[in-house]
This record gives C-alpha cells, structure tokens and sequence, in this order.
C-alpha cells in the first residue's frame, strides 16, 4: 500500500514538473536575436535653482516633492534696496531727457543768433562797399558771427553729452531693473522639487541654491554596454524600458546618446562581471509627450531594464510590447 502511495506520488510530482516546464518554455522572455538588454535606473536632469546675487530670502512657495511647470515662481529674494535704487535711476533718467530738451532750446536759439550775425555781416559787407560804414564796423560784425558759432558749437557739444547721460543712466535702470527680475526665482522647466535647501530669511551668497529641480522634460535611463556591443548601437535606435514596479508595462524609448570612451561601470550596476569590464554609457531616452502625460507618475531612482534593438528588422517580442509601445497612449 505504501508503495502504491509512493508510486502516485512520483506519478504526481513528475506531471507537475512536466506542466511547469511547459508553462516555462511556452511563457519564458527569451531576447531574440538583434536585440541587447542592460539593467539601470530612471534618471533625470537635476536644475539647481540659485540666486544670481547676495540676498535675503522673502519667501519659498514649493516643498519637496511638488510637480511645478515652468515659470511657476519658486521663491522670492528680498529686493527693497534694488527697488530703491531702481526708483533712483529712473529718475536720474528723466533729468537726462530734461536736460536735453533744455539743451536742445539752447541750441535752437543759438542757431536763430547765429543766422542774425550772418545777416547783419552780409549787410555790412555791403554798406562798406558804398562807403556807408567803416571797416571797423564790418570787423565787428565779423566778431558777432564768430562768437555766435562758437557759442552753438558749445550748445551742440553739450547735446552730445545729454544724449551720453542718458544712456548711461537708461543702462543703470535696465541693469537694476533685471536684478529685481532675477529676484524671483522661477522654474526653467517643468519637473519636480527633488530638495528644499533653503528657508525665508536666510541670507544667501551669490549663486547660493534654493532648491533642486528634476528636470521632468528629461527622463532617461543609463545602461552600460560592452565595446563589442556599444559600437552596433546607433544614435536614435529604437528601444525599451521595464522597470521592476511595473514589469508588466514596457515603455518605448530612444537612444538619445553613445559615450565616445570607454569607462568603468558605477557601483550601481547589480551584475559584478559587468562593474569588472570597460564599458560604454548609452542613454535611452522616454519621449517627452509620454512623459508629460505620466507625469505625475514618473519617479526616479527606480531600477529595471533597458532594451535596445541593434536590427531595424528585428521584431520586438510580445513581452516588450504594450499599449504604450503601440501609440496607444
């Protein structure tokens, strides 16, 4: 009786294995030829958001981990002194174009002197010669236009310096006028807030970082291929990627870069015989509408898999298809 137990057993164990082993060949992810597969992580660019001069901190508006869109304001720098000195030079600006109107009325009655001098010489070059008036008297007339042209080269010298005064004070706003711009800190791209480095009323230096930005309009991941393979890789190369959360999910791809020198693997990389071997950096890249579609959901740091095809006439696997593969999206 035991051994006819033993037997059914048996009998049992091995139609389980004969069963698991065809669920295994008929379900397995086996890579076809003219494709290759490295494991990495999501990455984005980081943006630090700095201040341009030395400040105090007015306000933050965002925490860690808010999705902001470009040009929301992050923080705001304390400007009242910029603003007054702003306030200043505008006013420097306006007394320019004063005193170049002035200027400019000088000169229109220096011209209106000038002309009468020239009239009043014609005349008495004419009387000297019908012996009307002396030569003395024409000697004045002489000296008359002279000192009249002097005087609105003098007033037409002085229109040039007014023109110079007031692009210069005109520069002086422009410049306090961008220091205050630059006072609010907005984000250049759309992403997330990674770190708050900074709080209201702390003074920064120049340069000093408020917060990091991931650049969400730039998601990617890094996988490290050997030479014999990095050199079939080509720029633009149909790709995809599975991360270990959602394995189910494929996500299409680009290769959007192939280091030109070899390196050593980071520490990251989990297969040992891969961090021991020179490698080539390749970033496949996620297209940015389906990135701004998922946005919310992008995470970086996440671990899993990028897949490359190196034959443009390789069909992808049923396994690395999804609707997102498909346009589907």
């Amino acid at each position: 009786m035991r051994r006819l137990f033993a037997v059914i057993a048996v009998l049992l164990l091995a139609a389980a294995a004969a069963t698991g082993g065809w669920y295994y060949l008929k379900h397995r992810q086996v890579l076809p030829p003219g494709f290759v597969a490295g494991n990495g992580r999501i990455e984005a660019s980081e943006i630090d958001i700095a201040t341009k001069y030395a400040a105090r901190v007015q306000d933050i508006a965002v925490d860690e981990g808010d999705l902001v869109k470009a040009g929301t304001v992050i923080a705001r720098m304390d400007t009242r002194d910029l603003e007054a000195q702003l306030r200043s030079a505008e006013a420097q600006v306006q007394q320019a174009l004063q005193y170049r109107t002035q200027v400019q009325a000088e000169i229109a009655q220096r011209r209106s002197e000038l002309d009468l001098a020239d009239k009043d010489l014609q005349r008495a070059l004419v009387l000297v010669g019908k012996n009307y008036v002396s030569e003395q008297k024409v000697d004045q007339q002489r000296n008359i236009r002279r000192t009249a042209q002097a005087t609105l080269d003098a007033a037409q010298a002085k229109l040039g310096a007014s023109e110079a005064a007031i692009r210069t004070a005109e520069a002086d706003a422009d410049r306090l006028r961008d220091l205050v711009a630059d006072g609010v800190l907005a984000a250049p791209r759309s992403g997330r807030i990674l770190f708050r480095l900074a709080e209201p009323g702390e003074v920064l230096a120049a340069g000093g970082r408020v917060a990091t930005l991931l650049d969400l309009t730039d998601v990617y991941m890094t996988v490290f291929m050997p030479s014999e393979v990095a050199g079939r890789i080509a720029v633009g190369a149909d790709a995809r990627i599975v991360i270990d959360a959602a394995s189910g999910t494929p996500v299409p791809g680009k290769v959007s870069f192939v280091s030109p020198r070899a390196q050593f693997t980071p520490k990251e990389v989990e297969t040992r015989s891969e961090r021991d071997r020179m490698m080539f950096r390749v970033k496949v890249r996620v297209p940015q509408t389906l990135v701004q579609r998922y946005i919310a959901q992008v995470k970086t740091g996440v671990t899993g898999m990028a897949y490359i095809r190196l034959d443009d006439s390789a069909v992808w696997p049923d396994w690395l298809e999804s609707d997102l593969t498909r346009g589907d999206h």
